[in-house]
């Protein structure tokens, strides 16, 4: 069984057994998969008690929980985790069974390929992005209820992908012949974000995510980032709170 669903932001509660009882029948070769924002690896330096609990409840679930970054993780530590090839792919391994899949990476998840591809431009940060230091600054920032983000502490460069990242998954694509069962973001293509609203802005990843919905055949593409439960065509999903079952139909 795989099972998809939208941003946590380090809030799990959906996976507890009243909201998510089918996970009874579930094994550690059953999945949950997370469109990004999962928000597990946030605090500043190292594991905070409380998110280390957090991580450890997941990983104690019988199923195993897989996620795409979104724009709010701390890359910092994210990408400090071991890398491992699991599935075909490499991933960020945050507990045995609580997994990174890492940017432009291909997975082979019971016989059905997966393309991996997190990230996305963040939309609270209209008043500008500081650093640590400019004390006097976030004070002032705060007290007017500006909408910022501290370098390095609350936002990151990396939640826009490195020329690498994108060049990797054009090549990986290419060696699958850019036939993909599945397509796993956080962020959408272009065309579709402009469908969701006419106001959201285009940037370097939604562009190149538009270049790989025209290069590949997929069956079904699932993201989060813009916080609604929403079929938008017979091939895009877009999820929020919904936990939802992968549909197995094979288009090729």
């Amino acid at each position: 069984m795989i099972y998809i669903t939208g941003d946590t932001h380090s809030n799990f509660i959906r996976f507890n057994e009243d909201n998510f009882p089918v996970q009874e029948e579930m094994t550690k070769d059953d999945y949950v998969i997370i469109c990004g924002d999962f928000g597990g690896v946030w605090t500043f330096e190292e594991e905070s008690n409380r998110e280390k609990e957090a991580l450890n409840w997941l990983n104690n679930k019988k199923f195993t929980t897989l996620f795409v970054d979104g724009n709010h993780e701390n890359f910092t530590r994210l990408y400090n985790y071991p890398v491992e090839e699991w599935h075909g792919g490499k991933v960020h391994k945050i507990r045995e069974s609580v997994l990174h899949l890492m940017r432009g990476e291909i997975f082979d998840i019971n016989n059905k390929k997966f393309f991996a591809f997190g990230g996305a431009k963040s939309h609270d940060i209209q008043d500008g992005i500081l650093n640590l230091d400019e004390e006097e600054k976030i004070y002032q920032y705060r007290k007017r209820g500006a909408y910022f983000r501290i370098r390095d502490y609350s936002w990151w460069d990396l939640e826009l992908p490195t020329k690498e990242e994108m060049e990797n998954g054009i090549k990986n694509l290419g060696k699958a012949n850019y036939r993909i069962d599945y397509i796993v973001s956080h962020c959408c293509p272009t065309n579709i974000q402009t469908l969701l609203n006419l106001s959201y802005k285009k940037d370097i990843l939604t562009d190149y995510l538009q270049e790989v919905s025209e290069k590949c055949e997929f069956k079904k593409w699932y993201f989060g980032h813009y916080h609604d439960n929403r079929q938008i065509n017979s091939q895009f999903a877009l999820l929020y709170t919904d936990i939802v079952p992968l549909e197995f139909e094979s288009i090729f």
